[in-house]
Protein backbone atom coordinates (compact mmCIF):
# COMPACT_ATOMS: atom_id res chain seq x y z
CA UNK A 1 0.00 0.00 0.00
CA UNK A 2 1.28 3.46 -0.86
CA UNK A 3 2.48 5.66 1.99
CA UNK A 4 -0.19 8.24 1.19
CA UNK A 5 -2.93 5.63 1.48
CA UNK A 6 -1.54 4.37 4.76
CA UNK A 7 -1.40 7.90 6.15
CA UNK A 8 -5.01 8.52 5.07
CA UNK A 9 -6.20 5.35 6.82
CA UNK A 10 -4.30 6.28 9.99
CA UNK A 11 -5.73 9.81 9.99
CA UNK A 12 -9.29 8.58 9.45
CA UNK A 13 -8.87 5.89 12.09
CA UNK A 14 -7.65 8.45 14.62
CA UNK A 15 -10.49 10.79 13.66
CA UNK A 16 -13.02 8.00 14.06
CA UNK A 17 -11.70 7.02 17.49
CA UNK A 18 -11.64 10.65 18.62
CA UNK A 19 -15.26 10.93 17.51
CA UNK A 20 -16.19 7.92 19.63
CA UNK A 21 -14.37 9.42 22.59
CA UNK A 22 -16.18 12.72 22.14
CA UNK A 23 -19.54 10.98 22.22
CA UNK A 24 -18.49 8.93 25.24
CA UNK A 25 -17.44 12.01 27.19
CA UNK A 26 -20.89 13.61 27.04
CA UNK A 27 -22.93 10.48 27.66
CA UNK A 28 -24.72 10.19 30.98
CA UNK A 29 -24.38 6.44 31.49
CA UNK A 30 -21.05 5.32 32.99
CA UNK A 31 -21.01 2.39 30.61
CA UNK A 32 -20.69 4.73 27.66
CA UNK A 33 -17.27 5.95 28.79
CA UNK A 34 -14.15 4.33 27.39
CA UNK A 35 -12.82 1.82 29.88
CA UNK A 36 -16.12 1.34 31.71
CA UNK A 37 -17.50 -2.14 32.37
CA UNK A 38 -21.09 -2.89 31.35
CA UNK A 39 -23.18 -4.32 34.19
CA UNK A 40 -26.79 -4.98 35.15
CA UNK A 41 -27.00 -1.47 36.56
CA UNK A 42 -25.16 0.17 33.66
CA UNK A 43 -25.50 -1.87 30.43
CA UNK A 44 -23.52 -0.83 27.37
CA UNK A 45 -25.09 0.29 24.11
CA UNK A 46 -23.84 -1.86 21.21
CA UNK A 47 -24.89 -2.55 17.65
CA UNK A 48 -27.40 -5.26 18.61
CA UNK A 49 -28.91 -3.64 21.71
CA UNK A 50 -27.71 -3.46 25.28
CA UNK A 51 -24.81 -5.57 26.54
CA UNK A 52 -24.48 -6.83 30.12
CA UNK A 53 -21.30 -8.36 31.54
CA UNK A 54 -21.33 -10.20 34.84
CA UNK A 55 -19.00 -12.27 36.99
CA UNK A 56 -20.82 -14.22 39.71
CA UNK A 57 -19.55 -13.88 43.28
CA UNK A 58 -19.41 -17.68 43.58
CA UNK A 59 -16.69 -19.65 41.75
CA UNK A 60 -19.37 -21.30 39.61
CA UNK A 61 -23.09 -21.69 38.98
CA UNK A 62 -25.24 -24.74 39.54
CA UNK A 63 -26.80 -26.33 36.48
CA UNK A 64 -30.12 -24.81 37.55
CA UNK A 65 -28.61 -21.34 37.83
CA UNK A 66 -26.91 -21.57 34.45
CA UNK A 67 -30.19 -22.76 32.93
CA UNK A 68 -32.00 -19.78 34.46
CA UNK A 69 -29.32 -17.46 33.06
CA UNK A 70 -29.73 -18.88 29.55
CA UNK A 71 -33.53 -18.63 29.75
CA UNK A 72 -33.24 -15.01 30.90
CA UNK A 73 -30.85 -14.21 28.04
CA UNK A 74 -33.36 -15.63 25.55
CA UNK A 75 -36.40 -14.01 27.21
CA UNK A 76 -34.99 -10.52 27.63
CA UNK A 77 -32.29 -10.28 24.93
CA UNK A 78 -31.39 -11.84 21.61
CA UNK A 79 -30.31 -15.08 23.29
CA UNK A 80 -26.60 -14.71 22.59
CA UNK A 81 -24.31 -15.61 25.48
CA UNK A 82 -20.59 -14.88 25.37
CA UNK A 83 -17.64 -15.96 27.49
CA UNK A 84 -14.97 -13.27 27.45
CA UNK A 85 -11.20 -13.72 27.29
CA UNK A 86 -11.08 -13.31 31.09
CA UNK A 87 -13.95 -15.72 31.73
CA UNK A 88 -16.76 -13.21 32.26
CA UNK A 89 -20.32 -13.87 31.10
CA UNK A 90 -21.91 -11.47 28.61
CA UNK A 91 -25.57 -11.29 27.55
CA UNK A 92 -26.50 -9.40 24.41
CA UNK A 93 -29.46 -7.74 22.75
CA UNK A 94 -31.41 -6.35 25.70
CA UNK A 95 -33.51 -3.21 25.51
CA UNK A 96 -34.09 -0.51 28.11
CA UNK A 97 -37.52 -2.04 28.74
CA UNK A 98 -36.25 -5.60 29.18
CA UNK A 99 -33.45 -4.81 31.65
CA UNK A 100 -35.74 -4.84 34.70
CA UNK A 101 -36.97 -8.33 33.87
CA UNK A 102 -33.43 -9.58 33.23
CA UNK A 103 -32.22 -8.28 36.61
CA UNK A 104 -35.22 -9.84 38.36
CA UNK A 105 -34.64 -13.25 36.76
CA UNK A 106 -30.94 -13.23 37.65
CA UNK A 107 -31.77 -12.28 41.23
CA UNK A 108 -34.47 -14.97 41.41
CA UNK A 109 -31.89 -17.57 40.32
CA UNK A 110 -29.67 -16.61 43.25
CA UNK A 111 -26.90 -15.30 40.99
CA UNK A 112 -25.09 -12.44 42.71
CA UNK A 113 -22.83 -10.44 40.35
CA UNK A 114 -19.46 -9.37 41.70
CA UNK A 115 -19.17 -5.64 42.31
CA UNK A 116 -16.26 -3.44 43.24
CA UNK A 117 -12.67 -4.39 42.45
CA UNK A 118 -12.40 -7.46 40.23
CA UNK A 119 -10.56 -10.32 41.91
CA UNK A 120 -9.83 -13.31 39.69
CA UNK A 121 -8.85 -16.81 40.82
CA UNK A 122 -8.12 -19.95 38.74
CA UNK A 123 -11.25 -21.79 37.57
CA UNK A 124 -10.22 -24.97 39.41
CA UNK A 125 -9.62 -23.16 42.70
CA UNK A 126 -10.59 -25.32 45.67
CA UNK A 127 -10.81 -28.47 43.54
CA UNK A 128 -7.39 -28.99 41.97
CA UNK A 129 -5.07 -31.17 44.10
CA UNK A 130 -2.10 -29.55 42.35
CA UNK A 131 -2.84 -26.03 43.60
CA UNK A 132 -0.59 -24.73 46.36
CA UNK A 133 -3.27 -22.86 48.35
CA UNK A 134 -7.02 -22.21 48.25
CA UNK A 135 -7.43 -18.93 46.40
CA UNK A 136 -11.15 -18.73 47.20
CA UNK A 137 -10.65 -18.15 50.92
CA UNK A 138 -7.95 -15.55 50.34
CA UNK A 139 -10.07 -13.74 47.73
CA UNK A 140 -12.99 -13.62 50.18
CA UNK A 141 -10.79 -12.14 52.91
CA UNK A 142 -9.39 -9.54 50.53
CA UNK A 143 -12.89 -8.53 49.35
CA UNK A 144 -13.98 -8.09 52.95
CA UNK A 145 -10.96 -5.91 53.73
CA UNK A 146 -11.59 -3.73 50.66
CA UNK A 147 -15.30 -3.40 51.49
CA UNK A 148 -14.38 -2.25 55.03
CA UNK A 149 -12.29 0.69 53.79
CA UNK A 150 -13.68 4.10 54.68
CA UNK A 151 -13.71 6.04 52.52
CA UNK A 152 -13.91 3.59 49.65
CA UNK A 153 -11.05 4.10 47.16
CA UNK A 154 -12.07 5.42 43.74
CA UNK A 155 -10.28 3.16 41.29
CA UNK A 156 -10.11 2.54 37.54
CA UNK A 157 -13.23 0.62 36.35
CA UNK A 158 -11.24 -2.28 34.89
CA UNK A 159 -8.64 -2.57 37.63
CA UNK A 160 -8.01 -6.27 38.27
CA UNK A 161 -6.36 -8.31 41.01
CA UNK A 162 -5.29 -11.91 40.34
CA UNK A 163 -4.80 -14.42 43.14
CA UNK A 164 -3.24 -17.41 41.39
CA UNK A 165 -2.87 -20.41 43.66
CA UNK A 166 -1.29 -22.54 40.95
CA UNK A 167 -2.60 -25.86 39.70
CA UNK A 168 -3.37 -27.28 36.31
CA UNK A 169 -5.12 -24.21 34.88
CA UNK A 170 -3.22 -21.12 35.99
CA UNK A 171 -3.73 -17.45 35.13
CA UNK A 172 -0.16 -16.74 33.98
CA UNK A 173 -1.25 -15.43 30.56
CA UNK A 174 -3.89 -13.04 31.95
CA UNK A 175 -2.81 -9.48 32.58
CA UNK A 176 -3.55 -7.83 35.93
CA UNK A 177 -2.87 -4.58 37.74
CA UNK A 178 -1.92 -6.48 40.89
CA UNK A 179 -1.08 -10.19 40.84
CA UNK A 180 -0.22 -12.68 43.55
CA UNK A 181 1.26 -16.06 42.64
CA UNK A 182 1.63 -18.86 45.16
CA UNK A 183 5.05 -20.51 45.30
CA UNK A 184 6.35 -23.40 47.38
CA UNK A 185 9.58 -22.61 49.22
CA UNK A 186 12.45 -25.02 49.87
CA UNK A 187 11.19 -25.75 53.38
CA UNK A 188 7.69 -26.59 52.10
CA UNK A 189 5.95 -23.41 53.22
CA UNK A 190 3.88 -21.19 50.92
CA UNK A 191 4.91 -17.73 49.83
CA UNK A 192 3.05 -15.24 47.65
CA UNK A 193 4.91 -13.35 44.95
CA UNK A 194 3.44 -9.85 44.61
CA UNK A 195 3.80 -8.13 41.24
CA UNK A 196 2.20 -5.26 39.32
CA UNK A 197 1.18 -4.42 35.78
CA UNK A 198 1.28 -7.37 33.42
CA UNK A 199 1.22 -11.11 32.88
CA UNK A 200 3.33 -13.61 34.81
CA UNK A 201 6.17 -12.96 32.36
CA UNK A 202 5.94 -9.17 32.15
CA UNK A 203 4.76 -8.01 35.58
CA UNK A 204 7.19 -6.14 37.84
CA UNK A 205 7.88 -8.19 40.97
CA UNK A 206 7.73 -6.27 44.24
CA UNK A 207 8.05 -8.77 47.08
CA UNK A 208 7.68 -12.30 48.37
CA UNK A 209 5.11 -12.31 51.18
CA UNK A 210 3.29 -14.61 53.56
CA UNK A 211 -0.48 -15.03 53.40
CA UNK A 212 -0.78 -12.72 56.43
CA UNK A 213 1.32 -10.02 54.76
CA UNK A 214 -0.17 -9.94 51.29
CA UNK A 215 -3.62 -8.53 52.12
CA UNK A 216 -2.25 -5.42 53.89
CA UNK A 217 0.22 -5.03 50.99
CA UNK A 218 -2.58 -5.14 48.39
CA UNK A 219 -4.70 -2.69 50.40
CA UNK A 220 -1.73 -0.35 50.44
CA UNK A 221 -1.35 -0.59 46.66
CA UNK A 222 -5.06 0.18 46.17
CA UNK A 223 -4.79 3.27 48.37
CA UNK A 224 -1.77 4.42 46.35
CA UNK A 225 -3.67 3.92 43.10
CA UNK A 226 -6.61 5.90 44.49
CA UNK A 227 -4.25 8.79 45.32
CA UNK A 228 -2.93 8.71 41.76
CA UNK A 229 -6.45 9.17 40.39
CA UNK A 230 -9.43 7.20 39.02
CA UNK A 231 -7.60 6.21 35.82
CA UNK A 232 -4.43 4.90 37.49
CA UNK A 233 -3.46 1.29 36.76
CA UNK A 234 -0.82 -1.08 38.07
CA UNK A 235 1.63 -0.02 35.37
CA UNK A 236 1.56 3.53 36.78
CA UNK A 237 2.97 2.48 40.17
CA UNK A 238 6.63 3.13 41.04
CA UNK A 239 8.01 -0.40 41.39
CA UNK A 240 11.41 0.63 42.77
CA UNK A 241 9.91 2.76 45.53
CA UNK A 242 7.41 0.04 46.44
CA UNK A 243 10.14 -2.59 46.70
CA UNK A 244 11.94 -0.41 49.22
CA UNK A 245 8.76 0.16 51.24
CA UNK A 246 7.83 -3.53 51.37
CA UNK A 247 11.38 -4.52 52.40
CA UNK A 248 10.89 -8.08 51.27
CA UNK A 249 13.87 -10.23 52.33
CA UNK A 250 13.63 -12.25 49.16
CA UNK A 251 12.20 -11.32 45.78
CA UNK A 252 11.23 -14.38 43.77
CA UNK A 253 10.80 -13.36 40.16
CA UNK A 254 7.78 -14.76 38.40
CA UNK A 255 10.03 -15.31 35.41
CA UNK A 256 8.86 -17.80 32.84
CA UNK A 257 5.22 -18.79 33.04
CA UNK A 258 4.32 -22.31 34.06
CA UNK A 259 3.51 -24.89 31.41
CA UNK A 260 0.48 -23.88 29.42
CA UNK A 261 -2.59 -26.13 29.56
CA UNK A 262 -5.64 -25.31 27.47
CA UNK A 263 -8.90 -25.14 29.43
CA UNK A 264 -10.56 -27.06 26.59
CA UNK A 265 -10.61 -30.83 27.04
CA UNK A 266 -11.06 -33.25 29.93
CA UNK A 267 -9.13 -32.46 33.11
CA UNK A 268 -8.66 -34.59 36.24
CA UNK A 269 -9.67 -32.79 39.46
CA UNK A 270 -9.70 -34.67 42.72
CA UNK A 271 -11.81 -37.79 42.36
CA UNK A 272 -13.68 -36.53 39.29
CA UNK A 273 -13.23 -34.75 35.98
CA UNK A 274 -13.84 -31.31 34.53
CA UNK A 275 -14.99 -30.99 30.93
CA UNK A 276 -13.61 -27.84 29.34
CA UNK A 277 -15.59 -26.38 26.43
CA UNK A 278 -15.29 -23.28 24.32
CA UNK A 279 -18.21 -21.76 22.37
CA UNK A 280 -17.29 -21.23 18.73
CA UNK A 281 -15.77 -17.74 18.59
CA UNK A 282 -16.68 -17.30 22.27
CA UNK A 283 -20.41 -16.98 21.55
CA UNK A 284 -23.35 -19.39 21.68
CA UNK A 285 -27.14 -19.11 21.60
CA UNK A 286 -29.19 -19.80 24.71
CA UNK A 287 -31.16 -22.53 22.94
CA UNK A 288 -27.94 -24.51 22.34
CA UNK A 289 -26.85 -23.95 25.94
CA UNK A 290 -30.19 -25.26 27.23
CA UNK A 291 -30.00 -28.28 24.98
CA UNK A 292 -26.52 -29.11 26.27
CA UNK A 293 -27.40 -28.49 29.93
CA UNK A 294 -30.20 -31.06 29.77
CA UNK A 295 -27.75 -33.69 28.51
CA UNK A 296 -24.98 -32.68 30.93
CA UNK A 297 -27.31 -32.76 33.93
CA UNK A 298 -28.58 -36.21 33.00
CA UNK A 299 -24.91 -37.31 32.82
CA UNK A 300 -24.32 -36.11 36.38
CA UNK A 301 -22.97 -32.57 35.90
CA UNK A 302 -23.47 -30.35 38.94
CA UNK A 303 -21.70 -27.05 38.29
CA UNK A 304 -20.53 -24.75 35.50
CA UNK A 305 -17.50 -22.50 35.94
CA UNK A 306 -16.26 -19.98 33.43
CA UNK A 307 -12.56 -19.94 32.54
CA UNK A 308 -10.12 -17.72 30.63
CA UNK A 309 -9.84 -18.05 26.86
CA UNK A 310 -13.63 -17.90 26.37
CA UNK A 311 -14.16 -21.29 28.03
CA UNK A 312 -16.42 -23.02 30.53
CA UNK A 313 -15.75 -26.00 32.80
CA UNK A 314 -18.46 -28.59 33.46
CA UNK A 315 -17.96 -30.25 36.86
CA UNK A 316 -19.34 -33.40 38.49
CA UNK A 317 -18.66 -35.82 35.64
CA UNK A 318 -16.84 -39.15 35.57
CA UNK A 319 -15.02 -40.81 32.69
CA UNK A 320 -17.81 -42.27 30.57
CA UNK A 321 -20.24 -39.46 31.35
CA UNK A 322 -17.59 -36.85 30.48
CA UNK A 323 -17.01 -38.48 27.09
CA UNK A 324 -20.74 -38.58 26.37
CA UNK A 325 -21.19 -34.95 27.43
CA UNK A 326 -18.21 -33.97 25.27
CA UNK A 327 -19.85 -35.54 22.19
CA UNK A 328 -23.13 -33.79 22.97
CA UNK A 329 -21.34 -30.45 23.43
CA UNK A 330 -19.83 -30.69 19.94
CA UNK A 331 -23.30 -31.12 18.45
CA UNK A 332 -24.55 -28.11 20.44
CA UNK A 333 -21.92 -25.72 19.07
CA UNK A 334 -19.02 -26.00 21.52
CA UNK A 335 -15.39 -26.69 20.63
CA UNK A 336 -14.34 -29.73 22.64
CA UNK A 337 -10.71 -30.49 21.74
CA UNK A 338 -7.65 -28.49 22.79
CA UNK A 339 -6.03 -28.79 19.35
CA UNK A 340 -9.07 -27.48 17.44
CA UNK A 341 -7.80 -24.68 15.14
CA UNK A 342 -10.81 -22.56 16.10
CA UNK A 343 -9.47 -22.33 19.65
CA UNK A 344 -6.60 -20.26 18.28
CA UNK A 345 -8.80 -17.64 16.62
CA UNK A 346 -10.02 -14.91 18.98
CA UNK A 347 -12.95 -13.06 17.45
CA UNK A 348 -14.95 -10.11 18.72
CA UNK A 349 -18.64 -9.66 17.90
CA UNK A 350 -17.83 -7.64 14.81
CA UNK A 351 -19.85 -5.31 12.60
CA UNK A 352 -23.58 -5.60 13.08
CA UNK A 353 -23.32 -6.66 16.72
CA UNK A 354 -20.90 -3.92 17.80
CA UNK A 355 -21.21 -0.28 16.81
CA UNK A 356 -17.44 0.21 17.03
CA UNK A 357 -16.46 -2.61 14.65
CA UNK A 358 -15.39 -1.91 11.09
CA UNK A 359 -15.78 -5.42 9.65
CA UNK A 360 -17.63 -8.73 10.03
CA UNK A 361 -15.09 -10.63 12.11
CA UNK A 362 -16.87 -14.00 12.07
CA UNK A 363 -16.99 -14.02 8.27
CA UNK A 364 -13.29 -13.19 8.28
CA UNK A 365 -12.69 -16.14 10.64
CA UNK A 366 -14.37 -18.47 8.16
CA UNK A 367 -12.11 -17.10 5.40
CA UNK A 368 -9.09 -17.63 7.64
CA UNK A 369 -9.99 -21.30 8.12
CA UNK A 370 -10.52 -21.79 4.39
CA UNK A 371 -7.57 -19.86 3.00
CA UNK A 372 -4.77 -19.90 5.60
CA UNK A 373 -4.51 -23.38 7.18
CA UNK A 374 -0.72 -23.06 7.66
CA UNK A 375 -1.30 -20.25 10.17
CA UNK A 376 -3.50 -22.45 12.36
CA UNK A 377 -1.16 -25.13 13.67
CA UNK A 378 -1.90 -24.29 17.35
CA UNK A 379 1.35 -22.34 17.74
CA UNK A 380 -0.08 -19.01 16.67
CA UNK A 381 -3.10 -17.11 17.98
CA UNK A 382 -4.87 -14.99 15.37
CA UNK A 383 -6.94 -12.14 16.77
CA UNK A 384 -9.69 -10.70 14.56
CA UNK A 385 -10.62 -7.38 16.13
CA UNK A 386 -13.29 -5.12 14.67
CA UNK A 387 -11.59 -2.04 16.11
CA UNK A 388 -8.55 -1.03 18.15
CA UNK A 389 -10.20 -1.72 21.52
CA UNK A 390 -9.34 -5.42 21.22
CA UNK A 391 -12.18 -6.68 23.44
CA UNK A 392 -11.82 -10.35 22.44
CA UNK A 393 -8.12 -10.48 23.39
CA UNK A 394 -6.66 -7.71 25.57
CA UNK A 395 -3.13 -9.14 25.37
CA UNK A 396 -0.77 -9.64 22.44
CA UNK A 397 -1.33 -12.23 19.72
CA UNK A 398 1.00 -13.61 17.08
CA UNK A 399 -1.15 -12.00 14.39
CA UNK A 400 -3.88 -9.39 14.88
CA UNK A 401 -6.11 -8.04 12.12
CA UNK A 402 -7.63 -4.75 13.23
CA UNK A 403 -10.57 -3.05 11.55
CA UNK A 404 -10.00 0.48 10.27
CA UNK A 405 -12.29 2.86 8.30
CA UNK A 406 -10.75 1.98 4.91
CA UNK A 407 -9.57 -1.57 5.52
CA UNK A 408 -7.43 -3.49 8.00
CA UNK A 409 -4.32 -2.93 10.07
CA UNK A 410 -1.99 -5.95 10.43
CA UNK A 411 -0.23 -6.26 13.80
CA UNK A 412 2.50 -8.85 14.40
CA UNK A 413 3.24 -9.96 17.99
CA UNK A 414 1.11 -7.21 19.47
CA UNK A 415 -2.39 -6.28 20.59
CA UNK A 416 -5.16 -4.54 18.68
CA UNK A 417 -3.97 -1.18 20.00
CA UNK A 418 -0.39 -1.72 18.78
CA UNK A 419 1.03 -0.01 15.71
CA UNK A 420 0.28 -2.08 12.57
CA UNK A 421 3.19 -3.16 10.40
CA UNK A 422 1.02 -2.66 7.32
CA UNK A 423 -2.45 -1.69 6.15
CA UNK A 424 -4.53 -3.44 3.49
CA UNK A 425 -7.71 -2.39 1.72
CA UNK A 426 -11.20 -3.72 2.46
CA UNK A 427 -11.17 -6.17 -0.45
CA UNK A 428 -7.64 -7.48 0.18
CA UNK A 429 -8.05 -9.57 3.33
CA UNK A 430 -8.57 -12.94 1.68
CA UNK A 431 -5.60 -12.58 -0.67
CA UNK A 432 -3.41 -11.25 2.16
CA UNK A 433 -4.22 -14.28 4.31
CA UNK A 434 -3.45 -16.58 1.40
CA UNK A 435 -0.05 -14.95 0.86
CA UNK A 436 0.84 -15.15 4.55
CA UNK A 437 -0.15 -18.81 4.61
CA UNK A 438 1.95 -19.44 1.52
CA UNK A 439 4.86 -17.60 3.14
CA UNK A 440 4.80 -20.06 6.04
CA UNK A 441 4.30 -23.09 3.79
CA UNK A 442 7.22 -22.20 1.54
CA UNK A 443 9.67 -21.19 4.27
CA UNK A 444 8.95 -23.43 7.24
CA UNK A 445 11.79 -25.82 8.00
CA UNK A 446 11.38 -29.30 9.48
CA UNK A 447 9.99 -29.21 13.00
CA UNK A 448 9.27 -25.49 12.90
CA UNK A 449 5.88 -24.06 13.88
CA UNK A 450 4.07 -21.24 12.11
CA UNK A 451 4.91 -18.85 14.95
CA UNK A 452 8.60 -19.81 14.89
CA UNK A 453 8.69 -19.45 11.11
CA UNK A 454 7.16 -15.96 11.12
CA UNK A 455 9.42 -14.87 13.98
CA UNK A 456 12.50 -16.08 12.09
CA UNK A 457 11.45 -14.44 8.82
CA UNK A 458 10.75 -11.13 10.54
CA UNK A 459 8.45 -8.20 9.89
CA UNK A 460 9.93 -7.24 6.51
CA UNK A 461 9.08 -10.63 4.99
CA UNK A 462 5.54 -10.43 6.35
CA UNK A 463 5.03 -6.93 4.97
CA UNK A 464 6.33 -8.06 1.58
CA UNK A 465 3.84 -10.95 1.56
CA UNK A 466 1.01 -8.59 2.50
CA UNK A 467 1.91 -6.19 -0.30
CA UNK A 468 1.85 -9.07 -2.76
CA UNK A 469 -1.67 -9.78 -1.51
Amino acid sequence: MAQADRQLIEERDISSREGVDAVACVADAPSMARGACPSLGAPMITGDGLLVRLRPMTPGLTIGQFRALAEAADRHGNGLIEITARGNLQLRGMTAESMTGLAADIDRAGIVPETGVTIEIPPHSGLDPLEIADGRELATRLRQQIAALDPQPVLAPKLTIIIDSGGRLNLDAISADIRLRARRTADGSTTWVLAIGGTAQTAKVLASLSAEQFIPAVIGLLKTLARLGPRARGRDLDADRLRMELQSPEISALGIADKYVSPVGIHPIGDGLALGLRPSFGQIHASDVLRFLAIAEAAGATEIRTAPEHAILVLGLYVQAAREAQLAAAVCGFRTEADDPLNHIDVCSGAGACASAFYATKSAAAELLDTAPELLDSSLTVHLSGCRKGCARPVAAGLTIVGAPMGYGIVVNGSASSEPVAYIGKDKLKSALMHMSRLVRNNKVAGESAEECLTRLGTDAIVTALRQG
